[in-house]
């Protein structure tokens, strides 16, 4: 991709600076484009290109390249999967990976639960009148490691705070 913006840009700016501002060198370039010199206009592999995208937005951007291929491949495109990946990257196409959604509160217990003094009035006139507190936990290779935080309403700020690691 940055070796066909080069070669649509070369009238307007030079190459050597593109390819420093690319990252290429220019050597690179040049048999790249003595390689699209010689190659003719593929239509089969513009139609792979054009397959890959529809496949791509179909499946919510999920397809990986193994996917990808056997998707190709039942289209009547007899791919590798390393072909499968090339046409991808050349088409832009990129797995976009969803985060997994984790219950952590579980509501269902029989503990007492404490009344509600605060009613929502954050706006607290003097200092120690009012405190605020959380607890929230990260996954380490040692295991969860859990931070508690004490806040001081009134002045917004850090009043005490523990760091706690559980297996």
């Amino acid at each position: 991709m940055k070796y066909s913006f080069i070669t649509q840009h070369k009238n307007t700016f030079p190459v050597r600076l593109m390819c420093q501002v690319l990252g290429v060198d220019r050597s690179c370039y040049y048999h790249y484009r003595r390689q699209m010199d010689t190659r003719p206009p593929d239509p089969e592999h513009e139609e792979m290109l054009e397959w890959v995208q529809r496949v791509d937005d179909a499946s919510d951007h999920t397809y990986g390249s193994r996917r990808m291929k056997r998707a190709l491949n039942c289209l009547g495109y007899p791919v590798s999967r390393n072909k499968a990946r090339n046409l991808m990257r050349e088409a832009r196409v990129q797995v976009r990976h969803r985060k997994k959604f984790k219950v952590t509160t579980n509501s269902n217990h029989k503990q007492p639960v404490y009344d509600n003094l605060l009613q929502r009035q954050f706006d607290v006139p003097q200092p120690d009148q009012v405190y605020a507190a959380d607890v929230t936990y990260v996954w380490t290779q040692e295991g969860w490691l859990y931070l508690a935080v004490v806040i001081d309403l009134c002045l917004r700020k850090v009043v005490g705070c523990e760091i706690a690691v559980g297996l």
